[in-house]
């Protein structure tokens, strides 16, 4: 029989915390991070609300223990950020023995710094270092990390859009089930930047208000920065080191629908097939998920598709749902990493975490998000989504130990 894939280890940056508690301090006290840009220097400061981690670079910098004049890139330092909390909170020790894989994902990679320069080199063509452009690729990051933390075994970065660090999970279930590796840490990184802004700003989804999943009056998405991980092991490796489990991954699915390159099928049929193929990989039926974490953009499109996937697999045992995208905003390649993260904090401290931002209920759709924090329940199994561009979409599904 394959592996049991035990979660040991998690860590996150997102905008409502620059650590796993503070996170977790956020989602029930209902704060929310987006508000006003603070860091990234755009014209629409004053316009476009986003969900900005809290700290500029230098502080970021100390936070993840590089040298101040280092030229890593903000989506690098959050990852190592994120990484090394979760490498800490694990309890990692590199002689285990255990065959140690890393699987990062992201979509805007280094970006930011490369935007840094072509300001200076559009100016003057004299001007601007070459070397702010090193990190661009948009697995640099995922090398920083194996650098950081002595990971050589197996390193691999993922890009399928907003599906990326869910992705990045699934694979890595899939090595250490296949007996491939002992433990992987797995996760994504992507930091705001003039591209995404400017990008979805011209798709002409961004929500000025800020975003407000499931609500009939949404208007668009809201983009947010951060990172997370979470470390992977299998349980004979659990078992060998001692460790307690914080839960199980128990399912997973992905289907790529391609329906179109920006937007989600009307009836929702590559989400419906993932969260399908999830549950039929957990081996449960539907009526055993106690909390659907939801991709929840709050975009027209992506709402109702979802809406009606879930409306359409499950019936009438429907559980509760919410997006935490009303927290941390849209994290793009990191969103299923941090939405995977506070799945696994619902389960450990058996809370349901309300949609806020909401105020009227779709007429479409049958249901509407749960709006209240749940606390003192017993979670069991968690659904979380991620789906991404072009229709790649996937779903997990975390269990208690």
């Amino acid at each position: 029989m394959p592996e049991r894939v035990i979660i040991t280890g998690t860590g996150i940056i997102s905008s409502i915390g620059m650590n796993y508690e503070e996170n977790l301090n956020s989602l029930r006290k209902g704060i929310t991070g987006i508000g006003k840009n603070s860091h990234l220097e755009t014209i629409y400061s004053d316009e476009i609300p986003v969900a900005e981690v809290k700290s500029g670079n230098r502080e970021l910098r100390a936070l993840a223990k590089v040298p101040q004049k280092s030229l890593f890139s903000r989506t690098s330092l959050l990852a190592l950020i994120a990484a090394g909390e979760a490498v800490e909170r694990s309890g990692i020790r590199n002689e285990d023995g255990l065959r140690t894989g890393l699987i990062s994902a992201s979509t805007v990679g280094g970006m930011d710094r490369t935007e840094i320069f072509f300001k200076k080199f559009r100016t003057e063509k004299s001007q601007g270092r070459i070397r702010e452009v090193i990190s661009h690729d948009v697995g640099d990051h995922t090398e920083a990390i194996a650098s950081a933390f002595g990971i050589r075994e197996f390193v691999t970065t993922i890009s399928t859009a907003c599906s990326s660090s869910a992705n990045s999970i699934l694979l890595g279930a899939r090595l250490i089930e296949n007996g491939i590796l002992d433990r992987v840490i797995a996760g994504g990184s992507d930091a705001l930047t003039l591209f995404t802004l400017n990008g979805f700003n011209s798709l002409m989804i961004l929500d000025k208000r800020g975003c407000m999943p499931f609500d009939d009056d949404r208007n668009g998405l809201t983009l947010g920065e951060g990172a997370a991980y979470l470390v992977l092991e299998s349980e004979t490796a659990v078992t060998k080191t001692g460790k307690k489990g914080l839960c199980v991954l128990t399912g997973y699915g992905n289907a790529c629908d391609a329906f179109h390159q920006t937007a989600s099928s009307p009836e929702g049929d590559g989400a419906y097939m993932s969260m399908d193929k999830a549950l039929g990989k957990a081996g449960m039926h539907p009526d055993r998920i106690d909390y659907i974490n939801a991709h929840g953009t709050g975009t027209k499109n992506n709402d109702l598709s979802e809406g009606k996937a879930v409306e359409r697999l499950f019936k009438d045992s429907l559980p509760p749902l919410s997006s935490t995208k009303s927290y941390t905003g849209h994290t793009l390649g990191a969103a299923g990493a941090i939405e995977a993260v506070f799945s696994v904090m619902a389960i450990e401290h058996g809370c349901i975490w309300p949609g806020i931002r909401f105020i009227s209920k779709m007429k479409e759709l049958s249901f509407e998000p749960v709006t209240s924090l749940t606390t003192g329940t017993e979670v069991r199994n968690v659904m979380s989504n991620s789906f991404g561009f072009g229709g790649n979409n996937t779903s997990l599904i975390f269990s208690k130990c």
